[in-house]
C-alpha cells in the first residue's frame, strides 16, 4: 500500500462558486457516458462523489469537493456523478450509494465525510478492483482506500492568530458543528494561535449537537443563535467549524457588525454570501477538493493512491484566505498570520490537535 503525505501541484484551490442547494436523496448531476479506456488503461465510467450532511450548496465542505469533481470532468475528460444524502439516513443507506456508483462503473468513489467510514469499509471490500476515497477518515484500510485527511489544526491555527489580532476586546469565539474529535482539531489549533498572540484572551466555546443526525452540520439556524449568544457576552471574532450551520454564525456576526473566518471553502468568496462578505475576515481553508482532483488523476493515470494522503501547510492542503480587502488591510494581523504560518512549515511551531 502505497502512502502519499501531502497533495499535488495540481491540487485545485477549495474557493467555489456559489451552487445551489438540491434536493436531498437524489442525483445532483450525472453526466455519465459509456466507459472509456484511456492511454493508460483507465475503463472507469469516471468519478462518484457521495456528499456529506448538508449536502451541495453548503458554500463549505461539499461543495469545496464538487469544485474538485468539476476539475476532474474538465481536465481529465472523464463522466460523473454525485449524489445528495437523504434526511435522517442510515448506514446501509450509504452503502446502498456508494455501491449504486460502483456497480454502474465509476473509479474512484469517494465519500465526502468521515460518516462514510462504515459504508466505504463494506464497499470496497465488494468491489476490489475499484479505488475508494473518504474524506476525513483515516480508519479504513485497504488496498483500494485512500483515506483524505488534512491537518484541519494547522490552518484553524492561523484563524487564531488571526482572531486575537483582530479582536478589539481580547475576547473571540469558537462555534463547531458536532462535538467530535475532528472538530476538537479545529478549536485546538484556534485556541493554540489565539493564546499565542495573546495568553490571556478570552475565548467562547460551543458546540451545536452532540450527534451529526441532530443537525450540528446542517442548521443555520442553530448557528445563528449560537452566534448571537457568544456576541452577547462580548466577542468580538466568531471562528466557526460547522458546515452549512455556518451559515447563521456569519449572517449573524454581520448583522452585529463583527467579524467572522469561515472555514474549509475561501467563503468571502461565495455569492449567497456576498451580503455578509465585509464582515468574513478569512477562512481556514482545506483543500478538499484538490484531494478529490488527485485522487481522480491518480485513478485515471493508471497509478491509483492508497493509504493515507494527509495534506499541511506546506503541501497546500490547507491554508488561510485573505481574498478580503479590508483583512489585508490590517497589515499587523496579516504579519502575523504570515509569521505564523511559517513557523508552523518550518517546524518552529507545533500545533496540538487536543486541548
Amino acid at each position: 500500500m502505497s502512502r502519499r503525505t501531502r497533495f499535488s501541484q495540481a491540487a485545485v484551490a477549495v474557493s467555489v462558486i456559489a451552487l445551489a442547494a438540491v434536493g436531498c436523496g437524489k442525483s445532483s448531476t450525472d453526466t455519465s457516458s459509456d466507459s472509456k479506456k484511456s492511454s493508460s488503461g483507465y475503463t472507469g465510467k469516471g468519478i462518484g462523489l457521495a456528499y456529506d450532511i448538508g449536502g451541495k450548496g453548503d458554500q463549505s465542505f461539499n461543495d469545496a469537493a464538487y469544485a474538485g469533481f468539476q476539475k476532474a470532468e474538465t481536465d481529465l475528460k472523464i463522466s460523473g456523478r454525485d449524489i445528495e444524502p437523504q434526511d435522517g439516513e442510515s448506514d446501509a443507506d450509504k452503502v446502498q450509494r456508494l455501491e449504486q456508483l460502483a456497480k454502474s462503473g465509476y473509479n474512484p468513489v469517494i465519500g465526502v465525510g468521515f460518516v462514510y467510514a462504515p459504508a466505504i469499509k463494506e464497499v470496497a471490500a465488494k468491489y476490489p478492483k475499484i479505488t475508494f476515497g473518504i474524506i476525513d477518515d483515516e480508519q479504513d484500510k485497504a488496498a483500494n482506500i485512500a483515506d483524505l485527511v488534512f491537518h484541519e489544526e494547522q490552518s484553524s491555527y492561523l484563524a487564531g492568530v488571526a482572531a486575537a489580532k483582530a479582536t478589539k476586546k481580547n475576547h473571540i469565539g469558537f462555534i463547531g458543528g458536532v462535538d467530535i474529535p475532528l472538530i476538537h482539531k479545529f478549536e485546538a489549533g484556534f485556541d493554540q494561535g489565539a493564546k499565542s498572540v495573546n495568553p490571556s484572551i478570552k475565548i467562547e466555546s460551543q458546540y451545536l449537537t452532540q450527534t451529526p443526525q441532530e443537525g450540528g452540520f446542517s442548521s443555520p439556524d442553530k448557528g445563528k443563535d449560537a452566534a448571537a449568544g457568544q456576541i452577547e457576552k462580548g466577542a468580538d471574532v466568531l471562528y466557526h467549524a460547522a458546515g452549512l450551520s455556518g451559515q447563521g454564525v456569519i449572517s449573524e456576526a454581520a448583522s452585529k457588525k463583527v467579524w467572522a473566518i469561515g472555514v474549509d471553502s475561501d467563503q468571502y468568496a461565495q455569492s449567497s454570501l456576498a451580503k455578509y462578505k465585509d464582515w468574513i475576515l478569512g477562512s481556514a481553508l482545506k483543500n478538499v477538493g484538490g484531494a478529490v482532483y488527485d485522487l481522480a488523476k491518480s485513478v485515471v493515470d493508471g497509478k491509483p493512491l492508497s493509504g493515507v494522503v494527509r495534506g499541511d501547510l506546506k503541501s497546500g492542503g490547507v491554508g488561510f484566505a485573505d481574498s478580503n480587502p479590508k483583512y489585508k488591510a490590517l497589515t499587523a494581523v496579516v504579519a502575523a498570520v504570515d509569521k505564523a504560518k511559517q513557523d508552523i512549515i518550518d517546524g518552529k511551531v507545533t500545533v496540538k490537535t487536543t486541548q
